[in-house]
């Protein structure tokens, strides 16, 4: 048995004193009686905008929203063709289907499970608006190409960075690059909320004053409404919180990175257990720590056994989803997203994970293998 129960996500108190400090932030926000937009929104926004070297940053309900709202933002709607991986959360397919555009699955690299330009060129039609590269388990697509790609097709590149806040690519933050982008703050992400939030970022001043009138009713100034718009606001509640975790997001990403890397230290070569695999120029920030296996499903429930939580993340990808089934994608269409779906598991890792938490899985993990190697 391992020395202790491990949870697969847990709040802790790291770095030490953050808890307080958010405590702190929310009841000078309650205490404000300015719950709705107001100061401490604008200045999160700032403050997020300046991180992520964007132009500007708008608040918004939540990481679904922001997709919506930078697709409506760029022009993206009915019949438009929009470039998806096909291991993604669900979120990010069915904001394409929200604005009326048909979602073209790609395939991931097989070694970081990201989408690659070099995919996405042998879907491009006349009928592609955008590309929407997600950076998925916290590292960082390979964005060169898809800049090239955007520039010879004229498509709208918009990152989908809910799990990467901090990673970067060639030295400059995810969410920077597309020419409007989105991210999500729910509260296990890397920089989590203490409930639903998320976020469009661009550098483009037009796109920049469309979100912030559609993300209020379509309006500048109260009851002038110049578009049809949507109620999807970030709370101040909410971007008070935020403004504390960002301080300390750099530390926490450093934490996520040292706690990996004493996994791909510890788990290497073991039978054929594939560890995450990070391409050239990119960050990793590990919001999920996935390794894969042919005996996935038997290493997890021997780790439950032992008292050690565990995710899949994803069991079905998109294009067998029984929601889209109307795309008319069979098995077998996208082998390495099938395969990662059958194969991945994400391990325990997170800000304030202890030593021991993370030996009894290691050893687990060993134990394992040495059983049914």
């Amino acid at each position: 048995m391992p020395i202790t129960q491990v949870p697969y996500f847990a709040f802790r108190d790291f770095p030490a004193g953050i808890n307080q400090q958010v405590e702190e932030a929310v009841l000078r926000a309650f205490r404000s009686q300015q719950y709705i937009l107001g100061e401490e929104v604008e200045t999160f926004e700032n403050e997020f905008a300046a991180y992520v070297q964007a132009g500007r940053a708008i608040g918004v309900g939540n990481g679904y929203d922001a997709l919506v709202v930078a697709l409506k933002a760029a022009g993206i709607g009915a019949g438009d063709e929009v470039i998806v991986p096909a291991n993604t959360f669900i979120a990010t397919v069915n904001a394409v289907v929200q604005v009326g555009a048909i979602p073209v699955l790609a395939e991931p690299d097989r070694y970081t499970c990201n989408l690659t330009a070099a995919e996405a060129a042998v879907l491009v039609t006349p009928r592609t608006k955008a590309i929407i590269p997600v950076h998925l388990y916290g590292q960082a697509c390979e964005m060169a190409g898809f800049l090239e790609l955007s520039a010879k097709h004229n498509l709208t590149i918009i990152e989908d960075f809910a799990q990467a806040q901090g990673a970067s690519y060639q030295g400059r933050p995810v969410g920077s690059f597309g020419r409007i982008s989105a991210t999500s703050f729910y509260p296990t992400k890397n920089l989590g909320a203490l409930g639903d939030g998320g976020a469009v970022v661009t550098s483009d001043p037009a796109l920049t004053d469309y979100v912030r009138m559609y993300h209020n009713y379509g309006q500048q100034q109260k009851y002038h409404n110049q578009i049809v718009g949507i109620n999807s606001r970030l709370d101040t509640v909410q971007a008070a919180a935020l403004r504390v975790k960002l301080q300390h997001l750099d530390a926490l990403n450093s934490e996520r990175q040292r706690l990996a890397q004493v996994y791909l230290t510890r788990l290497q070569g073991i039978d054929d257990l594939v560890l995450p695999v990070t391409a050239p120029d990119c960050t990793h920030v590990y919001h999920i720590f996935n390794i894969r296996t042919k005996q996935r499903d038997a290493l997890q429930q021997y780790l439950s056994t032992q008292g050690i939580q565990t995710a899949i993340h994803y069991p079905v990808p998109v294009h067998l989803q029984e929601a889209y089934t109307f795309l008319g994608y069979k098995k077998g269409n996208f082998p390495v997203a099938e395969e990662l779906a059958e194969t991945s598991l994400s391990l325990p890792l997170f800000p304030g994970m202890t030593e021991a938490e993370q030996e009894a899985v290691i050893t687990c993990i060993h134990t394992f293998f040495e059983r049914h190697g």
